[in-house]
């Protein structure tokens, strides 16, 4: 089959999506060599975070000048004239877009929605651009032949504000990149730890300093524990609350901000934490869970929507908003070594579910199924 695949976020987007999109496309080149994929990237970008390692994914461009120049029309209407050349079969929009008149071309559809937080919590997001998100959405939505969900809590939220039919939803989980699954050295361990001046045993969170990610509600919750938190992830206006609090009540030793880490140096620093933690208040799917949970790390997160499908049946489960909750859970585990060793190597057996092979094998079929 020749597979074509909206690749914006392939090409220039560095997380989330975009590491779901390289990955979708690695997997598949990987497993299923006898396909074409085509990638159409509506503009060069400057940084490469994109590597092709086999023949048979092909990066595609606009041809011409005016599409050059005018890209985000190509990605809506031009790519049309270049997907018939190019023979595509299906065109898979991985990130909740797609661009009109495949089916008038006799090309089979297919996007995956990762949620619909902006609908859930439209305080979050401005009036523009929760119009602009909906509108995309929905159109996507009606016009695609099959629609992946990420999680069964993203497949009830298509059904209940998109209006979808169950029944046109299929939920294929994502995993995560290959640089979690590899066991690093002691000497690798070493080098982090003193690149990033890491504590002897610390609770990790990895995520945006936002809100919704909820990390302000940890901080509180260690404030009378003798236990280090190490923050990973981009610094919004809601982490400047969070240094403040710190600087308050004499925190800043235990509660370290680090951020520009390179996926392996991320990986190491899963391996090397104590306990994961991650009390969102709500994701479409929560990547950090199995990052930690290959990485044999013991996992506390919250215990509603998404959570419990990613982190498992023997991870730890919180009400994110009750500080004190989750301080006794922390403190509770913390205490109780075994328990983090039962949890660790259960939540790496759960977490197989969620390998390249598994998914490869049940994006390939949603394929074959078109026909």
């Amino acid at each position: 089959m020749k597979i074509g695949y909206e690749a914006k976020r392939v090409f220039h987007n560095k997380t989330g999506l975009g590491n779901y999109s390289r990955d979708l496309v690695r997997i598949l080149a990987h497993f299923y060599p006898d396909n074409q994929y085509l990638l159409y990237n509506p503009k060069k970008n400057k940084e490469v975070l994109f590597q092709n390692a086999s023949e048979n994914v092909v990066e595609k461009l606009p041809a011409t000048p005016f599409y050059k120049k005018f890209y985000n029309l190509w990605r809506q209407k031009g790519i049309l004239s270049d997907l018939v050349n190019d023979k595509v079969e299906i065109f898979h929009g991985l990130s909740g877009e797609l661009p009109t008149g495949l089916k008038a071309k006799n090309i089979k559809s297919v996007v995956t929605i990762h949620d619909l937080i902006f609908m859930r919590y439209p305080n979050l997001y401005s009036f523009f651009d929760r119009k602009i998100h909906y509108l995309k959405f929905k159109k996507a939505a009606n016009q695609a032949d099959l629609v992946i969900a990420i999680s069964e809590q993203t497949k009830e939220d298509i059904i209940t504000y998109l209006k979808i039919p169950s029944e046109k939803i299929q939920v294929i989980y994502q995993g995560c990149q290959a640089v979690f699954k590899q066991k690093y050295s002691e000497t690798e361990k070493e080098k982090a730890i003193q690149k990033f001046q890491l504590p002897k045993q610390f609770l990790l969170n990895v995520g945006t300093l936002e809100e919704r990610k909820n990390a302000f509600s940890i901080v509180k919750a260690i404030k009378d524990l003798d236990i280090h938190l190490v923050l990973i992830g981009k610094e919004t206006d809601y982490s400047k609350q969070i240094r403040e609090y710190c600087a308050a009540n004499n925190l800043e030793h235990r509660v370290h901000f680090l951020k520009g880490l390179t996926s392996k140096e991320l990986a190491i620093v899963y391996q090397l934490a104590t306990i994961f933690i991650y009390p969102s208040v709500f994701e479409g799917f929560g990547i950090p869970i199995i990052e930690a949970l290959f990485s044999k790390t013991p996992v506390i997160t919250t215990n509603s929507g998404v959570f419990p499908e990613a982190g498992g049946p023997d991870s730890c489960y919180v009400n994110p908003m009750d500080v004190s909750e989750i301080k006794n859970t922390i403190d509770s585990l913390w205490q109780n070594e075994i328990q983090r060793k039962e949890m660790a190597e259960k939540g790496f057996e759960f977490v197989q579910k969620f390998n390249d092979e598994v998914i490869a094998k049940q994006l390939m079929q949603a394929y074959h199924d078109l026909f």
